[in-house]
């Protein structure tokens, strides 16, 4: 009889909680680690759109859950290599009980579940259930409604989960129930974010989707160059001269920069700069402002304030389809930096 260590191990059940830009997956999944079974290691890959990454950033760090960002583009199709070797490197370095990914906002999942069930992974992980956050404010957005992957990230869920119920109309929440009481296959629901028990979010599902038609903008994309998953460059900021980068992909642009940590922001300033934006713009951001460290995030025109635990340095990142030039954002930021710490 072969000794404890040598029994095979089961696969690593997987959660992918996806769904559109700025529908609160990071809060979603925050929460669900707060009633994380207390014998289960947790593994979250989270995927970013922008290529600073602040969604990572947010999270506490905590023996039981490794957190690893994937920033600079969509792991659905143009990061697909580096997220393959991301993986195997996560499961080797970690050995999680359970793997949660969060792509990004703009990502189409189907891209993810082709790395997921290839031969790479076979008997190592098992797809649990996909989980699409819905914003139900979206459902007066055409730009959303019309939107490829807006609709296809629900059409590949097992489950739904209303976000932002507390900011939303009646009228928009039974729009988007009535949205998607339409969809088929029927979807498993968490009403505004909860749920009877952990156990019942976390019970195996059955994926219905074997093959699904992907968007040509989608499609895997690459040389077959294997990177690994901390490899993006971090410049250290010096301070009072930020990083800057950007990037742009899928119909989307984004701008982001860094702050050295000692550089610190007015907070009363920042507010009434990021209220001055266009309202389609999504932004998050962490800030070493005069009142502590505050993560700010705006989501179709609501803007919600924090404290983080986050002390490397300050961030943020700006997405959208049409964005300010980088030289007067830059200059507005550094209006609402104030000489030195505080």
């Amino acid at each position: 009889m072969p000794r404890p260590d040598q029994m095979p191990k089961p696969p690593i059940p997987v959660h992918i909680v996806t769904g559109f830009l700025g529908s609160g997956k990071s809060s979603f999944i925050k929460s669900l680690i707060r009633y994380k079974p207390s014998n289960e290691r947790w593994a979250i890959l989270i995927n970013e759109f922008g290529q600073v990454g602040i969604d990572q950033a947010l999270f506490e760090s905590r023996d039981d859950v490794v957190v690893k960002g994937l920033p600079g583009g969509c792991m659905c199709c143009q990061l697909a290599f580096v997220l393959q070797a991301g993986l195997v490197n996560l499961l080797h370095r970690s050995r999680p009980d359970r793997l949660l990914i969060e792509p990004s906002g703009l990502g189409h999942p189907a891209g993810l579940l082709d790395v997921l069930r290839s031969d790479s992974f076979k008997g190592a992980l098992t797809l649990s259930e996909v989980i699409v956050l819905l914003d139900p404010r979206r459902m007066h957005d055409d730009r959303a409604l019309q939107h490829e992957t807006f609709r296809d990230q629900l059409a590949l869920a097992d489950g739904v989960v209303l976000s932002m119920t507390d900011i939303a109309s009646q009228q928009q929440i039974q729009a988007a129930q009535d949205y998607v009481g339409g969809l088929w296959p029927a979807k498993r629901w968490l009403r505004n974010g909860r749920f009877m028990t952990i156990e019942q979010f976390l019970q195996p599902g059955a994926h219905w989707q074997d093959e699904v038609k992907r968007p040509e903008a989608h499609r895997l994309k690459g040389t077959g160059q294997v990177l690994m998953l901390d490899a993006y460059d971090y410049r250290q900021p010096k301070p009072g001269k930020p990083v800057h980068d950007e990037g742009e992909s899928l119909g989307f642009a984004s701008h982001g920069w860094r702050w050295h940590p000692d550089d610190v922001f007015d907070l009363d300033r920042l507010t009434r700069g990021i209220d001055d934006l266009p309202g389609d713009i999504r932004l998050k951001g962490i800030w070493h402002t005069t009142v502590g460290w505050k993560s700010l995030n705006r989501s179709q025109g609501y803007l919600a304030l924090e404290d983080v635990a986050w002390r490397r340095d300050s961030r943020v990142e700006l997405i959208g389809q049409r964005l300010p030039e980088a030289d007067a954002l830059e200059s507005m930021w550094q209006q609402c930096r104030i000489a030195g710490p505080c």
